[in-house]
């Protein structure tokens, strides 16, 4: 049963001018993991964009309650480069409330925008 869904968007040029304005900004919003390629290469500004969208896009699936803390939810890489969301902590304790125990994320970015969509299912898998 699907439980809630979250979408956000991103203009790329304005997340990396921020990053660049503010480089503090990459370690309160991404985990060390999220920051770099399975590979170790630093992710590009489209690339990061679209995981923060996919943390916004979280927040919305769970009512975007203000605790939620940026590395309590986090994205990662698995087979093919799917990407999947990994939860803890504030996330992990909103999504319980909620009886969500699937998440299912998909990344996107061209044309200078970024996006996220995020579906939160409950019940039997």
């Amino acid at each position: 049963m699907i439980i809630g869904v979250g979408i956000d968007v991103v203009p790329v040029t304005r997340f990396a001018e921020s990053l660049t304005r503010t480089p503090g900004i990459r370690d309160r919003l991404f985990t060390a993991s999220e920051q770099v390629t399975p590979s170790g290469n630093p992710r590009t500004a489209e690339s990061l964009a679209a995981r923060f969208a996919a943390k916004e896009a979280v927040a919305k699936t769970l009512g975007a309650p203000g605790a939620l803390q940026w590395h309590d939810a986090e994205v990662t890489v698995g087979e093919h480069g799917r990407p999947h969301l990994e939860v803890r902590g504030t996330v992990a304790a909103r999504a319980a409330e909620l009886g969500i125990t699937r998440w299912h994320v998909s990344l996107s970015h061209d044309g200078g925008i970024a996006s996220a969509v995020v579906v939160a299912e409950g019940g039997p898998a």
